[in-house]
């Protein structure tokens, strides 16, 4: 059956912020390909929650080249759906991908090298039948190669059209600041930085969001529910078939020792009328600095949940007080 996006995506709810000083925009509530569009899930899953997030307005995808079990499927099973399904609409789509970690044996198979960097774009293009990326990251830094040839990769990245934009994921502060100067002297401005950001994981207001601003970058923050810590999935036990208990990402101690932090903010939501998970996401959205949330979906029905974050309500003062006594102490965490 020939998908027809909704008529009325753009007519509903979902909320587009510039990203930083450029002229673009995303939605609210990005979609993440991480965990849920490898070969590992049924195709046909993947493609329903990739169609219903359009149809809710989420215009933008976020991919990286190790994304997918195997590392490479996720782009490669995107491709497929975006071939059946989004072509028509190329031009309504945001779609990032990412180099930095392993992907092929040898030397330049990793990190930041301009040989790595260039060559990894190139798979990822191939693997998606797409002529270019819209946004196009370095995923991590690399303490080995200069950051010169790191940004010069992205930077020829973007001058050939290969990608529309360029970003950074994973960079300290200090990190960014530098990353940032170098492609304003080549030309190119960073668009955005992609970090890790949650109510449990608040390290980014020690500076870095700091230099965001300064540099004129959107910021778009992967796990904000902390690998659905921040859920209600583990606020009893750790089900035997939970990411807690089967991932290497989050261990079941983790869940168990957070859980009545877990609790205690949820019994917050609630009285925002909020599951403790939309409260998470329109808490990391507070401030005018972070562009986009990046929300990762298992089924449908959990990608209609969380985007439902954007209906809540503004947070009182008291609700941000007690968020900050609570999670207060764990600002300077990289989980």
């Amino acid at each position: 059956m020939t998908y027809q996006a909704d008529a009325g995506r753009y007519q509903d709810r979902m909320p587009y912020n510039r990203s930083g000083r450029s002229g673009l925009k995303l939605p609210a509530v990005s979609l993440g390909l991480w965990h849920n569009f490898g070969d590992d899930r049924p195709i046909e899953n993947s493609r329903s929650i990739l169609r219903r997030a359009f149809d809710l307005g989420v215009t933008h995808f976020d991919l990286a080249n190790n994304y997918g079990v195997p590392y490479g499927s996720a782009e490669r099973n995107f491709g497929a759906v975006f071939a059946r399904d989004f072509a028509p609409y190329r031009d309504e789509l945001i779609i990032s991908t990412k180099a930095g970690y392993d992907m092929w044996p040898g030397p330049y198979g990793e990190w930041g090298s301009r040989k790595y960097v260039l060559a990894s774009l190139d798979q990822s293009l191939e693997r998606m039948g797409l002529d270019y990326v819209d946004v196009f990251y370095s995923h991590r830094p690399d303490p080995e190669t200069p950051f010169e040839e790191t940004m010069g990769a992205l930077d020829h990245a973007v001058r050939s059209g290969k990608a529309l934009y360029a970003g950074i994921s994973n960079y300290s502060a200090e990190q960014t600041a530098q990353a940032a100067r170098i492609m304003r002297e080549l030309g190119t401005p960073l668009l955005i930085h992609q970090p890790s950001y949650s109510m449990i994981n608040r390290w980014i207001e020690g500076g870095l969001l700091d230099v965001l601003e300064e540099a004129g970058m959107g910021c778009i923050v992967y796990s904000p529910l902390a690998q659905g810590l921040l859920t209600d999935r583990y606020l009893k036990d750790v089900p035997k078939d939970s990411r807690a208990a089967t991932s290497r990402f989050l261990s079941a101690e983790r869940a168990e020792g957070d859980r009545e932090l877990a609790a205690s903010l949820n019994e917050i939501a609630a009285g925002r009328g909020q599951t403790l998970a939309q409260m998470a996401l329109s808490w990391a959205l507070r401030d005018a600095r972070v562009t986009s949330v990046l929300i990762g979906a298992s089924s449908v029905k959990q990608l209609e949940d969380n985007a439902a974050c954007v209906d809540g309500p503004a947070f009182t003062e008291d609700e941000l007080a007690q968020i900050d006594k609570l999670t207060g102490p764990r600002a300077a965490a990289t989980t």
